[in-house]
This record gives C-alpha cells, sequence and structure tokens, in this order.
C-alpha cells in the first residue's frame, strides 16, 4: 500500500497582538536623537529630515507621519502601530524592530540592512525597494503589498510568508531561509536561485521558474 504523502513540517510567522493604550498626543517637536519614547501617539507629524538615530520607541502609534530622509540609524521600535506613513527615502539601517505592525503606508526605498525584525507584519502598502541585506527576520508576514524590488541576499530568515503580494524582483543571493513561504505571491524576477533552499513555492510558480533553473545546471531545452 502506498504511503500518504508527508504533510508539510513549514511553519508560519508567530505574531504576537499589538495593544496600545493609554497613549499621549506627541506633536514631536521635542523628539530628538537618542530619545527613548514610550505610550505616545504621534498623527499627522512631520518627521522629515529629523536626526532620531538610536532613539527607541515603545507602544507608540503613528498615522500619516512624514519620515522622508529621517535619519533611524540604530533606532529601536517595540510593540508600535503605524498606518499611513510616508517617505521617499526611509533610513532604518542597523534598527531593531519586534512586534510592530505597519499598514497602508507608502514607501520609497527603505534601507534595513543589519537590522533585526521579529513579529512584524507589514500589510497593503506599495514600496519601490526594501534593502534587507545581511538583516536578521524571525516571525514576519508581508500580506497585500506591491514591492518593485525586494533584497534579502545575505539575510537570516526563519518564518517569513509572503502573502498575496506583487514582487518585481527578489534577491536572495547568499540568504539562508527556513519556513518562508511564497506561494500566493507573484514575482517578475529571482536573483540567486540557489539563495531559494528552504523557501516553499507552488506548482505555478516552479513552471515559471523552470526556464531559470534549466539553465543554471546547464540543461539544454527544445
Amino acid at each position: 500500500m502506498a504511503k500518504p504523502p508527508a504533510r508539510s513540517k513549514r511553519r508560519g510567522p508567530q505574531l504576537d497582538r499589538i495593544l496600545l493604550e493609554n497613549l499621549l498626543d506627541n506633536d514631536g517637536a521635542l523628539v530628538g536623537r537618542g530619545d527613548d519614547r514610550e505610550a505616545e501617539r504621534y498623527s499627522r507629524v512631520d518627521f522629515s529630515g529629523r536626526d532620531f538615530t538610536g532613539t527607541r520607541f515603545a507602544e507608540c502609534e503613528f498615522h500619516g507621519v512624514d519620515l522622508n530622509t529621517t535619519v533611524l540609524r540604530g533606532s529601536t521600535w517595540n510593540e508600535c502601530v503605524a498606518t499611513e506613513l510616508h517617505a521617499a527615502v526611509f533610513s532604518a539601517p542597523r534598527s531593531s524592530w519586534r512586534d510592530v505592525r505597519i499598514e497602508h503606508s507608502r514607501l520609497g526605498s527603505v534601507e534595513l540592512y543589519d537590522s533585526g525584525l521579529r513579529s512584524v507584519q507589514l500589510d497593503g502598502s506599495k514600496l519601490d525597494f526594501i534593502n534587507l541585506r545581511n538583516a536578521t527576520l524571525t516571525d514576519v508576514l508581508i500580506s497585500n503589498c506591491i514591492i518593485d524590488e525586494l533584497d534579502l541576499s545575505g539575510a537570516t530568515v526563519q518564518r517569513l510568508e509572503l502573502r498575496d503580494c506583487r514582487i518585481g524582483t527578489l534577491d536572495v543571493a547568499g540568504a539562508r531561509l527556513t519556513d518562508v513561504d511564497l506561494r500566493s505571491s507573484d514575482f517578475s524576477a529571482i536573483h540567486s536561485l540557489e539563495g531559494l533552499r528552504g523557501a516553499t513555492i507552488d506548482d505555478a510558480q516552479l513552471a515559471l521558474l523552470a526556464p531559470l533553473l534549466a539553465a543554471q545546471l546547464g540543461i539544454l531545452v527544445e
């Protein structure tokens, strides 16, 4: 008797609930580099061009905030919710994100290289370029997003799901993937196919990747 097909052992992202209460409204005028901000609400605040290097935001809410060219290097974000963020250049390399949800935002170039993301959700947003080179991602869900280029080269990724997204180019050169689900998203191009080890794709995606796989293996298809 034939054995039944083995069930996938892939695990999806484990996202913690974010509950924000008793927030104080803040116009952002006094927020500065290296500050420790907690339980605050920022609504329609313009932070563009400000220096928030090393600043920590905990249990904060952001709505309609402009972060264009804001310096966020080494910043920390814990238990934060953000909606309708705007930034042509979102610069937060070497930053730390834990229990964060970002929704309905429009970001251009997103610099998150060498960053750490844990229990992070990005939903319903449009992004031109996400630079996650050499970043560490654990329990991340990206859903209903349009992304021109997603760069995961050199990244260590565990339990990432790209759900119902349209991705132009995905770069996974040197990436280390575990429990990564790409099945419900569309891709125009994928660079460094060997970096997909540890990812789950569907039959339709495999058919699209077949010519690239054949070329990489030196197989002539006629």
